[in-house]
C-alpha cells in the first residue's frame, strides 16, 4: 500500500513539474496571439505587404521585414547547411581523431557562444571593410549562428545508427564515401533534417547578431546583397524602443507574424518526418 502511494505521489510530482516547465511557453504563445492576432486582423493583407507607417498614424505593414526574413533565412542556409552537415558527418565518422574531438568541442561551445559577439566578429571582417549594412553580412552571421546546431544534430543522427550496417555497406566493397552517403545518410536523414529545422528557425528569430550587420530597413524592400535589409526580429526591437503606441501596436502583430512563419515552417516538415521510415 505504502509502496502504491509513493508511486503515485511520484507521478504527480512529475506531472506537475512538467507542467511547470512548459507553462511559460504556452503563455508565451498565448500572449503573442492574444495581443498580436487582433493587430493583424486590423491591418489586413496590407500589414503583411505594406511599409512601416509613420509615428501615430495607424498601422501600415511590415512587407520589407518579412521579406528580409526570408531572403536572410535562405541565405544563411545556403551558406551554412552544407558546411554545418559535412562538420557533422566528419565529427561522427572520425571521432577518436585530434580534429574530431576538437570539432565536438568547439561545435558545443558554438552553441553556448553569445550570438551578440557574432555580429561584432562580422561587422568587423565584412560590414567595416565594405563601408556599409548589408544582407550579406547578416546572413554570413546568421549562418554562423546555425552551423553548430546542425552540425551537433547530424554527428548524433550518424552516431546513433548501428555500427553492423557500417560493417555490412563496407564488406559490400564500397568505399567510405558511398557508405556514409549512400547508404547511412538516409538512415540518418530524419535527424539531419531536424537539425536543419531547428537552425533556421534559430536565426529566423535572432536580433543581436543583425545588429551590426544587416541594418534594417522598414520602408525600403530588398535592393540587393550590397544593401541594409529588414528583419522581423530587428523591426520589433526597434519598434519597442519608440515612445509611439501605433509602434508598440505593429511590434505585437509583428511578433504574431514571425511565430506563424515559424510554425508554418517547422510543424508540417516536423510531423512528415515521423511518417519517414528509417
Amino acid at each position: 500500500m505504502l509502496r502504491e502511494v509513493k508511486e503515485k505521489v511520484f507521478l504527480l510530482g512529475i506531472a506537475a513539474l512538467t507542467a511547470l516547465t512548459v507553462l511559460p511557453l504556452f503563455h508565451i504563445i498565448y500572449s503573442i496571439a492574444a495581443m498580436g492576432m487582433p493587430v493583424l486582423m486590423k491591418g489586413g493583407l496590407e500589414f503583411l505587404t505594406g511599409t512601416l507607417a509613420a509615428p501615430g498614424e495607424g498601422l501600415g505593414g511590415i512587407g520589407p521585414a518579412i521579406l528580409g526574413t526570408f531572403i536572410l533565412t535562405f541565405l544563411a542556409s545556403l551558406i551554412g547547411l552544407p558546411v554545418a552537415v559535412m562538420t557533422g558527418v566528419y565529427a561522427a565518422e572520425y571521432p577518436e581523431s585530434l580534429l574530431g574531438r576538437m570539432t565536438r568541442t568547439l561545435l558545443t561551445i558554438m552553441m553556448e557562444f553569445p550570438t551578440i559577439l557574432v555580429g561584432l566578429f562580422v561587422m568587423q571582417v565584412v560590414v567595416i571593410p565594405m563601408g556599409s549594412y548589408s544582407a550579406i553580412a547578416g546572413a554570413l552571421a546568421l549562418a554562423i549562428v546555425m552551423m553548430p546546431y546542425v552540425a551537433v544534430y547530424t554527428e548524433e543522427a550518424f552516431r546513433n545508427i548501428p555500427f553492423t550496417y557500417r560493417e555490412a555497406a563496407f564488406s559490400l566493397g564500397l568505399s567510405r564515401f558511398k557508405v556514409v552517403f549512400r547508404v547511412l545518410a538516409g538512415m540518418a536523414r530524419k535527424g539531419v533534417v531536424t537539425g536543419m529545422l531547428i537552425g533556421m528557425a534559430k536565426v529566423a528569430g535572432e536580433t543581436a547578431p543583425l545588429l551590426f550587420t544587416a541594418g534594417g530597413s522598414s520602408r525600403i524592400y530588398f535592393a540587393g546583397l550590397e544593401k541594409p535589409v529588414g528583419a522581423v526580429p530587428l523591426l520589433i526591437y526597434n519598434l519597442v524602443q519608440q515612445p509611439y503606441e501605433n509602434y508598440h501596436e505593429i511590434a505585437w502583430g509583428a511578433a504574431f507574424v514571425l511565430l506563424l512563419i515559424f510554425l508554418a515552417i517547422f510543424l508540417p516538415l516536423r510531423l512528415s518526418l515521423k511518417e519517414v521510415k528509417l
